[in-house]
Formats: C-alpha cells, structure tokens, sequence
C-alpha cells in the first residue's frame, strides 16, 4: 500500500521554525520528486518545494526563498522541510506528495498543480503561526 505520512506541523509564532517530515512506503522512493505544497482557506494549493530523488535539484517558489529548506533522506524514505521566519501567511495545510522527476521543471514554468503529474499524495498536516 502506498503511503506519504506527513508529521511536524502544529502552532508556533511569528518568526519561529516547524520541521516537517514525509515519510514514504509502498513505492521505489528513488524513482520520484518529492514535493511541498500547501493550501490555506479559501485559496488555490501551491507548490512550496520539490527535490529531485537524488537530491541534487530543488525548487523553492519564491515566498519561502531564503526561509524554507527541502532534504532527503534516501535510506529512510523521508523528506524534510525545514521552514524558518515563519510568517502568518505560512499558515495551511501542508501536503507531500511523489511524481515525475519533470516535477520540478513543471513548477519552475509555473504549471498550475492540478496539471502536475504527481502519483501520490499524503493526508497533510497543518501548520497554524500565530501573530
């Protein structure tokens, strides 16, 4: 069975920092991108992050440059993001989901993610920063 497991989000202040774990089973992990994304009420999912399964290539859209960090770990099947300098508009729920290495071409191009060719997705988690 097919599995992204999200873990680590919660309620912090302004300028605090979560790490967010995605945990992965029942694929070849080495075959896929591994991406962020995230939707707050009453807007559009976007994509937060992606990380080639190598982990030689990331994308970072640009309202978390600087602030947000994606890495892999291959040997536990799980990718992190490590999200600093929280800010409220940080605040959604937060998915993982695996596809296409060409994942991370596609969200450099801005390809709206419905069009995006993930295979599998996680549950979420949500990550509330308060004010």
């Amino acid at each position: 069975e097919v599995q992204l497991v999200e873990s680590g989000g919660g309620l912090v202040q302004v300028g605090g920092s979560l790490r967010l774990s995605c945990a992965a089973s029942g694929f070849t992990f080495d075959d896929y991108a591994i991406g962020w994304f995230r939707q707050a009420p009453g807007k559009e999912r976007e994509g937060v992050s992606c990380i080639s399964s190598s982990g030689g290539s990331t994308y970072y859209a640009d309202s978390v440059k600087g602030r947000f960090t994606i890495s892999s770990d291959n040997a536990k099947n799980t990718v992190y993001l490590q999200m600093n300098s929280l800010k409220p508009e940080d605040t959604a729920v937060y998915y993982c989901a695996a596809g296409s290495p060409k994942v991370l071409l596609l969200l450099r191009l801005r390809v709206s993610i419905p069009q995006l060719p993930m295979d599998y997705w996680g549950k979420g988690t949500l990550v509330t920063v308060s004010s």
